[in-house]
């Protein structure tokens, strides 16, 4: 675990990298324990709360992949065409109802089972059949492979076998495969309470009448947005004034039924930044300077038993820390894994500047290259106030801490933001 001295806490002391930071917060959090049943059109992005099982095979049954005929392979002719009776016809969610028998073929459709002891299915393009009835006869031609067009049981899933694990947020895919092994509702985690406020006497409410000096809040609504993506159970606790009283009052009111608090703004130690002292005053801070840009002011803490994470004021900065730092701590929470985003190398289109020591998010989005490779384009304007980069990006440029200057042709890595959904 990371050791942190007393100067971390100070605003001259030293910044903490994003790495230690991101062990430290995966060593001092844990997952909320209360779980819940949910039927399965509930549980869509809600976390496993314990493995699932496959009480059978999936599918049940050997079946035939297409619509045509099943024959027992030893019956066929490897060099010539094959005429045989057509004796029984069986469909999807139909049986033989008796032993295949040699020298017969069956008439078959897409997902019927195999009548036992036939191991083959031509498909129906390939046949030439003839007569009704009795006097059916299907001709088969040479070549076929021994089981082809042929789904054995279990092929999907084997029974017994974990096919959904504890921990996993679900997805469209992962609920119908639960469907398919017969499950009406699942144990998922209760969702994560989390509250969220902005501070700032200069923060309007959207409808509000703007008067000189005041911009509107987008950081809570951003924030808000994000927490109900991945899950959560979101209170809007509104906009805060810069009054350390109110702070620490609002903090400990809901610490008493929220899982985790997440605030905007008041981080630095400005005289109206008042969010540090205020969590102190109802719990610690565990850090709160980190070596990133944008987003250096950034705080893991508690305010009683609810986690805090204490986001910067720019609105860019916010979504950055949000998706870097604050959604693995929500995640952990949460209770969910192998949530960690992919990081994609693609060549850069540009030349950058940058203080080595810290970790760089730039905006940006990628474009084919004159040769079909991937090329990373950057937004023309870095500030962290400039929201509508991130409404015209793709996602962020991500360069590491020892890097000084970025250089046309070199290689970095390239988080989209679909990584996040």
């Amino acid at each position: 675990m990371v050791q942190l001295d007393n100067d971390c806490f100070a605003f001259g002391g030293p910044m903490m990298a994003l790495e230690p930071a991101l062990a430290l917060l995966a060593g001092r959090v844990g997952p909320v324990t209360a779980t819940e049943a949910v039927p399965l059109s509930d549980a869509l992005g809600r976390v496993l709360a314990a493995d699932l099982v496959a009480p059978f095979n999936v599918p049940p049954h050997d079946n035939a992949a297409v619509d045509g005929y099943a024959v027992f392979f030893d019956d066929l002719d490897a060099d010539a065409s094959t005429t045989l009776p057509v004796t029984a016809r069986v469909a999807a969610g139909q049986w033989l109802g008796r032993p295949a028998a040699r020298g017969e073929a069956v008439r078959i459709f897409t997902g019927a089972p195999m009548p036992a002891g036939m191991d083959t299915v031509f498909m129906q393009e390939d046949c030439r059949s003839a007569g009704t009835g009795r006097d059916a006869t299907v001709t088969l031609p040479p070549g076929i492979r021994r089981g082809v067009n042929r789904r054995l049981a279990g092929e999907d899933v084997r029974e017994g076998s974990v096919v959904l694990s504890a921990g996993r947020r679900l997805r469209p895919e992962d609920i119908a495969l639960a469907a398919s092994l017969g499950h009406a509702v699942l144990d998922v985690r209760c969702r994560l309470r989390v509250a969220v406020f902005s501070t700032g006497d200069e923060l309007r409410q959207p409808g509000q009448a703007l008067e000189p000096g005041a911009v509107y809040d987008a950081n809570r609504f951003a924030l808000i947005a994000l927490l109900t993506r991945l899950g959560c159970a979101v209170t809007d606790l509104g906009i805060l004034p810069d009054r350390f009283e109110a702070i620490r009052d609002a903090l400990a009111e809901a610490a008493a039924d929220h899982d985790a608090l997440i605030t905007s703004g008041g981080m630095s130690t400005g005289e109206e930044d008042h969010v540090k002292p205020a969590v102190e005053a109802n719990g610690r801070l565990d850090f709160w300077r980190l070596a990133i840009k944008p987003g250096r002011p950034v705080a893991l803490g508690r305010v009683r038993d609810a986690v805090f994470v204490g986001l910067p004021g720019n609105p860019v900065a916010v979504v950055v820390t949000f998706l870097r730092i604050a959604r693995p701590i929500l995640l952990t929470l949460m209770g969910a894994s192998g949530e960690t985003p992919r990081l994609i190398p693609v060549r850069v289109g540009f030349a950058h500047k940058k203080k080595p020591g810290r970790r760089e998010f730039l905006r940006g989005s990628l474009v084919l290259g004159a040769d079909g490779v991937l090329e990373a384009t950057k937004y023309p304007r870095d500030g962290a106030g400039v929201l509508s980069s991130l409404v015209e990006s793709e996602g962020l440029i991500e360069l590491p801490e020892d890097l000084a200057r970025v250089e046309p042709g070199m290689t970095v890595d390239f988080l989209p933001f679909k990584e996040f959904l």
